[in-house]
């Protein structure tokens, strides 16, 4: 048994041999949460193994896993792919049939195992252009489809365990792993070469920087495991005992918080947004003394420093802030929750210092797929955190800033390459360093900046350049202002396309007794609504230099998400699309 992973299905075997949890992973289903055990979990993934070495599948070959939310049946998988040598390719659910089909003829994936019904439609449309894929399994039951229950009956048959233990013992750690197709923002998606070396050392190197008390510390798992963000975790989790719970879905997240008690979970920046927003509008709601002493509490947390630097008058006064006030917001998130990792775009500073004050410290770190992900994050413990930055680089793992300003990255951690695309991969990698796209800077105490995304910066007309993901990270605070897009790029000024949070708008008219239709078309041509975004957009304006700031706006009445392909899987605006849907609104601002 290894003492330390070097593969990644090494890890389910220390978490067996060092903590043999009852309650590894956690899935609701029928609305009982059902635990499987570390032992049951590895008996079900070499079960997985001997089964696909029956039906023909060999080393190196593609199975593709989709699933609309995490559960215990992904992880199984993954491990029963990897320790036979076959590579696990995951794929976001959301995106089109098309882009499935240009994945599996890509990759040259063989099977595909997907969640439920929605993604087993999208599956079989995609297969009309991918007729390398043998065959789907479902993990749910869905009539016509084969179940995934069938490879745990098929590997019942223990007598070939040997053959799954030869080929697990010849998997060096420097062989492909996963393949995972990154959904940016613009542009093809590339499929990006991970070892089980590099997820590896980038677990072992993130770990100290997570507060986890060894085989007793409870998480909940909701961002999308296809993403290595949560995949590494997930890796990491098990290394360290702990028990993962799987939420039902975003729109469960509240119930299932209060439901597990968590003391550690991942998030993106967006999502937090919307629960400190939800937080203030129940603020906003009381009356009285009650709402003067919790916008007492929020503005005492706004103000936070770690490490007691605001000095000893207040911390007395936050002291009283966390008993009346912020004990409840911890309360509406468990009473247990210890840490928050964020990841995958900019924290608003505001955010880091008030969770941090309610003692529910958001932990901001960096890093992109082809790192695997982490290069640097914050922590609380030994001096680590710094609001404002995404923390020091982990252990093995060194940047540099380049004379443009660029991030340059070299590690273990550092991907083998995109699959099939050697120019591509040339145009990112300078030796051993790999251009991150990303902008920043490194203070004297060795914490990481972020400035703004190299490709993003644009140049207007007046020659002057704009850092696009500040200005909507800014103007987001905004409880007005849902997502927005900054545009400019070749014009004589910036702007922005907007779309609106509806839900709030309509809170907003009612106290102020203005009458709007439930209609989104409706919102964006009150002229009511567009002077109080523009109230707003004028305040946060005043954070930036005269040829930053935002001189028009343009409402939109869709809702941009995932599933109209408008935001990444990440929440980030899709720019290239986005532009095109509303190329109209674009011409509009700029038709002077």
């Amino acid at each position: 048994m290894p003492t330390q992973a070097t593969r990644l299905f090494d890890y389910p075997y220390i978490q067996l041999e060092k903590f043999n949890l009852k309650k590894a992973f956690n899935t609701k289903v029928n609305g009982e949460w059902i635990g499987t055990s570390s032992e049951e979990f590895l008996q079900k993934a070499n079960a997985i193994s001997r089964a696909l070495l029956r039906m023909g599948v060999k080393k190196d070959d593609k199975i593709a896993v989709i699933s609309t939310t995490n559960r215990t049946e992904w992880n199984i998988m993954d491990i029963g792919v990897l320790q036979i040598g076959a590579q696990n390719v995951p794929i976001y659910p959301t995106i089109t049939a098309d882009d499935y089909a240009y994945i599996f003829n890509h990759a040259e994936t063989t099977y595909c195992f997907v969640s439920d019904l929605e993604v087993y439609n999208k599956t079989k449309e995609a297969m009309k252009k991918a007729p390398g894929i043998v065959e789907i399994y479902s993990f749910d039951e869905i009539p016509g489809c084969k179940n995934w229950t069938e490879l745990l009956t098929l590997g019942a048959d223990d007598s070939n365990q040997n053959e799954v233990e030869k080929i697990k013992d010849a998997v060096k750690s420097t062989d492909l792993a996963t393949l995972i197709y990154t959904s940016g923002t613009t542009g093809t998606p590339k499929g990006v070469m991970l070892s089980h070396n590099n997820v590896v050392t980038n677990v072992n190197d993130s770990m100290p920087r997570l507060p986890i008390e060894y085989g007793v510390t409870v998480a909940l798992s909701f961002l999308p495991v296809c993403h290595i963000f949560e995949r590494m975790l997930h890796y990491l989790y098990m290394n360290a005992g702990v028990s993962v719970y799987f939420a039902e879905g975003i729109d469960k997240i509240g119930a299932n918080i209060k439901e597990v008690k968590p003391n550690l979970m991942s998030a993106v920046p967006r999502l937090l947004e919307k629960v400190y927003d939800s937080i203030i509008g129940k603020g906003t709601a009381l009356t009285g003394v009650k709402k003067m002493l919790f916008f007492w509490a929020v503005d005492l947390g706004l103000k936070y420093e770690p490490y007691g630097a605001n000095g000893w008058w207040y911390e007395k006064r936050l002291g009283l802030a966390r008993k009346l006030i912020f004990s409840k917001w911890k309360e509406a998130l468990g009473g247990n929750m210890d840490t928050i990792v964020s990841g995958s775009a900019a924290l608003q500073p505001r955010l880091a210092r008030v969770f941090a004050a309610a003692e529910m410290p958001i932990m901001e770190g960096y890093g992109l797929t082809e790192t695997s992900p982490v290069i640097s994050v914050n922590m609380m413990e030994g001096g680590k955190f710094r609001v404002g930055t995404v923390g020091p680089l982990i252990d093995n793992v060194e940047v540099k800033i380049a004379e443009d300003g660029e991030i340059l990255c070299k590690g273990p951690n550092i991907m083998q390459g995109y699959y099939k695309d050697p120019e591509m991969t040339a145009e990112v990698m300078s030796g051993e360093w790999f251009h991150t796209g990303d902008k920043g800077e490194v203070d004297s105490d060795g914490f990481l900046k972020i400035t703004g995304r190299k490709k993003e910066i644009f140049k207007t007309s007046g020659g002057k350049y704009v850092s696009p993901a500040l200005l909507e990270n800014e103007m987001k605070k905004s409880r007005f202002i849902e997502q927005i897009m900054v545009v400019g790029e070749g014009q004589k000024m910036p702007a922005a396309i907007i779309q609106p949070d509806f839900n709030y708008i309509m809170e907003w008219a009612k106290r102020h007794k203005i009458t709007l239709k439930f209609d989104n078309n409706d919102f964006i041509h009150e002229q009511k609504v567009i002077d109080r975004i523009q109230k707003e957009i004028d305040q946060y304006n005043e954070n930036f230099a005269k040829w930053e700031k935002i001189k028009k706006f343009a409402l939109t009445p869709d809702v941009w998400g995932i599933d109209n392909g408008l935001l990444t899987p990440t929440m980030k605006p899709k720019r290239d699309k986005i532009k095109a849907k509303y190329i109209d609104l674009y011409n509009e601002i700029y038709k002077d």
